[in-house]
């Protein structure tokens, strides 16, 4: 009988534990005939099946019980061992009732016998139905724990900064009395540089605060060139003897628009992490230059690097690679530019270093950004914002609030949906296509027949290819990838509520 709730498309990897190529091959014809579309391999030892767990990554694994050398006993604990979701079926010529106990017992999810497999289809469905949503479960529970630790942290960082704003206080006001009570000019020198450092210290409690609070911090015109200074006197203590310095700018007067102080931990933060990927030494870049109309910021080293697998989770909360680290310097880094309009890139090879890109809009004139500014705020707009990461979600609440856009946020599908039944449709909705509990298709899909007909905005995952075929036809669709650039969301919600307010 065909297979109902394995999606043709959905390709699975089918591995065989069997000493007998016929037996698997008549296994194979029966799954192919049910309409399973898969790939096949078969191992009929120990060493076969932990280098097929790690190279073919099955999604689903089918064993004999007796095999010459080696049992099916042997093999679930190896893929125990490896994994706890795939799902482990037994198809064995003979077993008793007390061995299959035991094998369900031991972790295996069914067993079929190969003289009556009638019911291996329907085993095999049940099998990756089952697995699929305890991936699902086992993933959300995780975004739920790394909500609550971002929920966590913020309570603790709103009473840090509240204590430390405390303690810089005194920093503030005795820099002056020193002034007045003495004519001495090495004092003055010493009285303006604690000023300085009491000054910027409050600012980046604020800004400590201003994450929590979700809120923008004051945005100034200031040089590259007067940043690029700071953060080489800042970095004078750190920076080992044996690891190099360049600084080059195409333009001593080229400046950006956003907060400085934060931009100044940014460019820190990322210039410490070059030196600490150089033990041996090596040569730490940093460069400012326009391209294609954008300031684009180089921080570059010639340290370890990283790998693809490092790569792929650099921007997630709490992940490290450092044994004193907090897995939130990167984070926030992502955080301050995009806050500024841009967006940050990074490439790296193993061994050769490391480089980040910060891609930043250039200051207009501004006659030309009071324009801008009038084109790009909202009139007030309701929008409905879908994303499954819950610092993205934030991020990009508080931005397009930023713009006069009142936001709706939603962490998954079901969310949302709640969202839509509480306080009826929104103006515009944006969502992830890796969202969880209901794919961005079906909830869009939901949310027309439900009778929303406005723009929909999709964030293309490349972890979760969005199929557009998926959704209605009549519904204003709009896709933009990631790395998500937030003038181009700007463009596209205004583009979006263009024809609403017209009409």
């Amino acid at each position: 009988m065909p297979l109902r709730a394995i999606s043709q498309d959905a390709k699975v990897r089918v591995l065989f534990v069997e000493d007998s190529a016929e037996d698997a091959e008549l296994i194979q014809f029966q799954l192919e005939d049910a309409h399973l579309n898969a790939d096949f391999l078969r191992v009929e030892d120990a060493a076969g099946l932990r280098q097929a767990l790690q190279a073919f990554r099955p999604d689903i694994v089918l064993s004999d019980l007796s095999m010459p050398g080696f049992s099916g006993h042997e093999a679930l604990a190896i893929v125990r061992g490896h994994s706890h979701v795939v799902p482990f079926i037994f198809v064995s010529g003979t077993i008793g009732e007390d061995v299959a106990v035991a094998a369900l017992r031991e972790g295996a999810s069914d067993y079929i016998l190969k003289h009556s497999s009638a019911r291996l289809p329907v085993a095999v469905e049940r099998a990756l139905r089952e697995a699929r949503i305890e991936a699902e479960r086992q993933r959300v529970e995780q975004e739920l724990m790394r909500s609550q630790r971002l929920e966590s942290l913020s309570l603790l960082a709103a009473g840090l900064s509240h204590d430390l704003r405390n303690i810089l206080q005194p920093l503030l006001i005795v820099p002056d009395l020193i002034a007045q009570r003495s004519d001495d000019p090495r004092l003055h020198q010493l009285a303006s540089v604690v000023a300085e450092c009491g000054r910027r210290g409050h600012e980046m409690a604020e800004s400590m605060l201003s994450f929590v609070r979700g809120s923008r911090r004051a945005s100034e015109h200031f040089r590259l060139a007067d940043l690029f200074h700071a953060v080489q006197l800042l970095l004078k203590g750190s920076m080992p003897r044996q690891v190099q310095l360049q600084v080059s700018l195409s333009d001593p007067e080229l400046g950006v628009e956003g907060n400085y102080t934060e931009m100044q931990q940014c460019l820190l933060n990322l210039s410490l992490n070059a030196i600490q990927a150089m033990p041996d030494g090596g040569r730490l870049e940093l460069t400012a230059e326009t391209v294609d109309g954008q300031v684009r910021l180089r921080v570059a080293d010639t340290g370890n690097g990283m790998d693809p697998q490092i790569l792929a989770q650099l921007f997630t909360p709490f992940f490290t690679t450092k044994a004193n680290g907090t897995g939130l310097g990167l984070v926030s880094c992502r955080r301050i530019v995009e806050g500024m309009g841009g967006r940050i890139e990074v490439a790296s090879t193993p061994g050769q270093g490391t480089c980040f890109e910060l891609w930043l809009p250039l200051p207009v004139e501004e006659e030309e950004a009071e324009v801008q500014r009038q084109a790009a705020l909202g009139q007030g707009e309701r929008l409905l914002l879908v994303f499954r990461e819950g610092a993205r979600l934030s991020l990009v609440g508080n931005a397009l609030a930023s713009q006069g856009y009142r936001t709706e946020l939603a962490a998954d599908g079901a969310a949302a949906l709640r969202a839509w039944a509480e306080t009826g449709a929104p103006d515009a909705v944006i969502v992830d296509s890796g969202i969880s509990l209901f794919p961005a298709e079906a909830l869009l899909s939901t949310m027309h027949e439900s009778g929303y007909a406005g723009p929909a905005i999709v964030i293309e995952d490349p972890e979760s290819p969005f199929d557009p075929a998926l959704v209605p036809a009549s519904l204003p669709l709009q896709r933009l990838p990631r790395p998500l650039d937030m003038h181009r969301l700007f463009e596209a919600v205004a583009a979006a509520l263009a024809g609403r307010r017209a009409g």
